[in-house]
């Protein structure tokens, strides 16, 4: 009968030890997938939706792990299996930072408008011209789309033209070194049109957003108009919005 029991208890063990590992592994390999998924579609070994869909299984398969590891740790504690204790908690770790990122942005893409192209000036956005070239394989078409308007007013009504107290051509000149400071990469300088053409890259995937300042006159000195739009994705997830508000604060900041 003892020695019954003590085949139970070791069978049990080796359970509690095979689940926990099984959890870290999991976790690990959905780890793995979320951080190939980006430089995979840069280089080309899969399209835009594998690579948004490979962090989407990402992320389930990241929530079974963190799940099956916080299910052995009370059977470890219980049998005081200490090394499947850490195991267990190690597993369920990672799995909740895996699977943690994804499911915030969906969450957040759930409440904001399925837009990709937000602007200062609704009425009317600063046309691109020298990244059109540059956007022949886009997704998103370059011109401005009806109804967006009305969608960035109601998600974003905070965005709206800067105004500074210094001449059209100091302003320009803080746009360009503020262009410098954010990291984008310079696309086209016109200084007698007082634009400014450029590009920003997502770090993960690479995704292009391209950006156009505008600079104009107004009556307190000038104006500041900036326009950002994704290349790719229907929902940009407001990473433009978000774009164009740095932008601004770093010009005002100067």
């Amino acid at each position: 009968m003892h020695r019954k029991e003590a085949s139970n208890v070791i069978q049990r063990a080796r359970v509690i030890h095979a689940i926990a590992w099984a959890a870290l592994v999991l976790s690990l390999a959905c780890g793995i997938m979320v951080l190939v998924a980006g430089p995979g579609y840069r280089m080309a070994w899969w399209s835009f939706v594998t690579g948004i869909q490979t962090i989407r299984w990402a992320a389930t398969f990241a929530l079974v792990a963190a799940a099956l590891g916080l299910i052995v740790v009370p059977m470890a504690l219980r049998a005081n299996a200490r090394r499947s204790l850490q195991v267990a908690m190690a597993g369920a770790l990672v799995g909740l930072v895996v699977a943690t990122p994804p499911i915030v942005l969906w969450l957040r893409a759930q409440h904001l408008p399925r837009i990709h192209d937000i602007s200062t000036d609704t009425d009317n956005p600063p046309p691109f011209v020298a990244v059109v070239p540059l956007r022949l394989d886009a997704d998103n078409p370059v011109a401005y789309q009806a109804g967006t308007a009305a969608q960035q007013q109601q998600a974003y009504p905070d965005v709206a033209p800067l105004v500074l107290k210094v001449l059209p051509a100091q302003a320009f000149a803080r746009a360009g070194q503020a262009v410098q400071a954010m990291g984008w990469t310079m696309v086209a300088v016109s200084p007698q049109d007082l634009r400014i053409e450029a590009t920003d890259s997502s770090p993960l995937f690479g995704f292009k957003d391209d950006v156009v300042v505008r600079v104009s006159s107004h009556p307190a000195g000038s104006r500041v108009d900036v326009r950002s739009q994704s290349r790719v994705g229907v929902s940009d997830i407001g990473v433009n919005a978000k774009r164009i508000r740095s932008f601004l604060k770093r010009i005002d900041a100067e």
